[in-house]
């Protein structure tokens, strides 16, 4: 009997730490190991140590899938180029000759099938995003970061090989484009929920728009790495992308912490407990004691036994002096927040993330504020191309400028939205000036190498304008929606609200680029009005946001506090 007790606490000791530990990734669980054998006297500050590793972790993983976005758009002017500019091999070539079949043909027909190209694998990130966010609400959000992350780099790789192995069959192209588009949708909604898991909404503005550079930053080194093989084996341009992210993804299974719980933190957002203090000192008591449990094995079967039955009477009177409190405090007051202890957090519901207030709004002004940003990001290294006749490597080259842009902006929107606390009169602001510069830019950039230098820092100023609103919508405001105070403190409706606002930015960034391979074989220039159109309804959809932030500001003014 003595044997059988004492193997049961044992085993008890073990199942406990077994739970513990069953989230923590393996790389976590062999860097403490690690510390604690080479440097045991060594000390650092937990929480911020992982806080650090997230931010870096969740930054690298959506900058690798933007990596692998980009080398599409700059594999377009070498898929379809002027071939009267080249020499053939062999005087009786063909007028397409240098083109890669089946996006040779006439220069409709190619913009055309690469626009189809585009949507095939936008419309399919678009429409999977709006499941995506409900699965990840719903699994480990590490295992499906490093899963999506893999298949993304598998897709990328079979677009390249396409070239190496001779492959000319448009259907091929399609479909690879838009199971890489699924795939794609497993990144943003994992990415901001785990960032909200670790930060408060404290300066949550400026966190994400720095933390949003991601973007940018993944564009601007997918177009580098895309423009290095371009002119030479424009596989190696898809299939080096797809090697990085693959090699991202694994070390996010070895080293993402999704929630502060799994490796014991304090979550940021915790609803505090508002229990009397002399409930939660005694509830704390019973803890201890039954944390006392755990008595070393070495002990004499028989003091284990007594302490055992004084553990036991003790936590008995214990227990019974918590319901007598309770109960005491009950009578006085029917405001206990009980059951929000008692609640647990569910997956909310479609509907039911669309009545939080400006979910539809932001959404719909998402639709539009991505449309544009998508068209520059799939449309731009060519539009440089044919406006100032560069070649494929310089084109993507002088196109990473609007990225730079779009770090500026997002940074500057969240910084801007965090001091003044109205997100959307930040996003109409950016969104009046976007117009304007676009058709400024627009009459500059044929200018040639005479207007290079007013040509580059216009990109600069149009890319600050068009992302800045983008980037605040789909990672703050995201984020401030999904923990609304009519969820109650549900923190579990952040991935749904995540993917219904990008889901729907996402129909119009498959629909952007989709009308830009129609809309080039009437002019560059209709692409731009076709732009600016989008970016005035955008700004048109923030208006009753705008209203109802001026009276919240003027409301809070006279009652000399802050808006909240």
């Amino acid at each position: 009997m003595n044997f059988i007790q004492r193997y049961k606490l044992k085993s008890s000791n073990k199942k406990s730490k077994m739970s513990l530990y069953s989230e923590v990734p393996w790389g976590v669980r062999f860097l403490q190991k690690l510390t604690d054998k080479c440097c045991p006297r060594l000390h650092f500050n937990r929480e911020k140590c992982y806080r650090t590793s997230v931010v870096i972790l969740t930054y690298i993983s959506y900058m690798c899938y933007h990596l692998s976005r980009k080398p599409i758009s700059v594999v377009k002017a070498v898929l379809h180029r002027n071939c009267s500019d080249l020499q053939p091999p062999h005087p009786n070539e063909p007028n397409d000759w240098c083109d890669w079949a089946p996006f040779g043909g006439t220069d409709s027909s190619a913009s055309q099938m690469l626009g189809e190209l585009d949507s095939s694998f936008l419309f399919c990130y678009a429409i999977a995003m709006f499941f995506s966010g409900f699965i990840a609400e719903r699994v480990n959000l590490r295992y499906f970061l490093s899963l999506g992350m893999l298949l993304s780099g598998i897709f990328s790789y079979l677009f390249g090989i396409a070239k190496t192995y001779d492959i000319h069959n448009m259907s091929y192209y399609v479909a690879v484009q838009a199971l890489a588009g699924i795939f794609q949708t497993t990144g943003w909604p994992g990415v901001v929920t785990i960032m909200s898991n670790w930060f408060g909404k404290s300066k949550r503005g400026l966190i994400f728009g720095l933390w949003n550079s991601h973007t940018s930053i993944g564009n601007i080194l997918g177009s580098l790495i895309a423009a290095e093989y371009v002119e030479t084996d424009w596989a190696l341009s898809f299939i080096m992308p797809g090697l990085y992210i693959g090699l991202a993804g694994f070390v996010i299974f070895l080293f993402l912490v999704v929630n502060p719980s799994d490796v014991g933190c304090t979550a940021p957002n915790k609803i505090p407990d508002t229990r009397p203090k002399r409930v939660r000192q005694l509830e704390s008591q019973v803890a201890n004691d039954d944390d006392s449990s755990g008595i070393d094995s070495e002990v004499d079967d028989t003091d284990i036994l007594i302490g055992e039955q004084a553990i036991l009477n003790r936590s008995r009177h214990l227990a019974n002096e918590v319901l007598e409190v309770q109960r005491r405090v009950t009578e006085r007051t029917n405001l206990l927040p009980r059951s929000s202890r008692a609640r647990e957090e569910r997956a909310i519901g479609f509907l039911s993330a669309l009545r939080i207030p400006g979910v539809v709004e932001f959404s719909l002004a998402l639709f539009f504020s991505k449309l544009v940003s998508y068209t520059f990001l799939y449309w731009l290294p060519l539009y440089v191309n044919h406006a100032n006749g560069m070649s494929a490597t310089l084109s993507a080259d002088l196109s990473t400028l609007f990225d730079v842009g779009g770090i500026a902006g997002a940074i500057i929107a969240g910084y801007v939205s965090d001091k003044s606390e109205m997100p959307a009169t930040t996003c109409s602001v950016m969104l009046i000036l976007a117009a304007p510069m676009m058709w400024v830019y627009q009459q500059v950039s044929p200018a040639g190498p005479v207007g290079l230098g007013i040509n580059m820092l216009l990109l600069v100023i149009v890319g600050l304008l068009v992302n800045g609103p983008y980037a605040l919508i789909t990672t703050a405001v995201s984020a401030e929606l999904g923990t609304h105070r009519s969820l109650e403190g549900n923190s579990k409706a952040l991935a749904t609200v995540t993917a219904i606002i990008d889901g729907t930015g996402s129909i119009g960034a498959a629909v952007g680029p989709l009308m830009a391979g129609f809309v080039t074989t009437y002019g560059w220039q209709n692409v731009f009005v076709m732009l600016m159109i989008s970016d005035i309804l955008a700004l048109f959809l923030l208006v009753r946001l705008v209203k109802l932030e001026f009276v919240k500001l003027r409301n809070a003014r006279r009652a000399g506090i802050r808006i909240e």
